[in-house]
């Protein structure tokens, strides 16, 4: 579809509310477009399926991180299941898929659902977002290391956090569950939070892109003594790369 088509009906028809029918967050208030697989529960069923599962089917008040929430289809299912008593932190950088993130909280009125419009990171700053025709798209990303910006690319400008800093200032609580899938800086995601990791030993689904952060997850994650379990298997499991992997302490 043409870039400038989509972002108008974005802004417009697809703002209208609908109700979620199947998948992690069935039952919740949605907007129509664009992403229709979720409100419709086509989307990811099997990472769906893992979410469903957190805590034997009862995380009433746990507290759960989300990284890379995109529009919030696992912060809303994660704060219904938690309830008021727990505590949902969803992270997106990105302006356009934040705004309807928001929208989506504010709609199914989550009062315990905080949102950030920051980028977890290993250091606490800015950062270049890359992005391309379809700014809400859920492959914006943190540029890799070894990754230039090309004449296709724009450059948005995000903030990025340590998310250890959020939990020391007592703004967070200490998570029982993290989800990370955050297009290749997962390594670095969970490189600022490993304090936290290494305290809580939260239960984590996380999402590969790419070899460094494999390597760079595992190496926090390993000395730690997490077990892995593919969710979604990578094309070659020997570098999971691709995969959605389930961890547990």
């Amino acid at each position: 579809m043409n870039p400038r088509l989509r972002r108008l009906l974005s802004k417009t028809v697809g703002l209208l509310p609908v109700t979620v029918r199947g998948g992690a967050a069935k039952g919740a208030r949605w907007t129509l477009y664009p992403w229709t697989s979720y409100w419709r529960g086509t989307h990811e069923t099997a990472v769906c399926d893992a979410f469903a599962a957190l805590g034997n089917g009862d995380i009433r008040g746990w507290s759960c991180w989300d990284l890379g929430a995109h529009f919030g289809l696992y912060s809303v299912a994660l704060a219904m299941r938690v309830g008021p008593g727990g505590q949902v932190a969803a992270f997106e950088p990105n302006p356009d898929s934040f705004a309807r993130l928001e929208r989506h909280r504010r709609m199914n009125h989550l009062d315990w659902m905080k949102t950030y419009q920051v980028a977890a990171s290993d250091r606490s700053g800015c950062a270049d977002l890359l992005a391309g025709d379809e700014p809400d798209s859920t492959s914006t990303h943190l540029a890799y290391d070894d990754e230039a910006q090309n004449r296709d690319t724009s450059a948005i400008a995000v903030r990025t956090i340590r998310l250890d800093e959020l939990v020391k200032s007592g703004e967070l609580r200490p998570p029982h569950f993290v989800k990370v899938d955050v297009e290749g800086h997962g390594h670095k995601a969970v490189e600022g939070m490993s304090a936290s990791i290494s305290s809580s030993r939260p239960l984590m689904i996380i999402g590969f892109h790419s070899k460094a952060e494999v390597d760079g997850v595992l190496g926090v994650l390993g000395p730690l003594h997490y077990r892995w379990a593919p969710i979604v298997p990578a094309p070659n499991p020997r570098d999971m790369i691709g995969g959605d992997y389930l961890f547990t302490p």
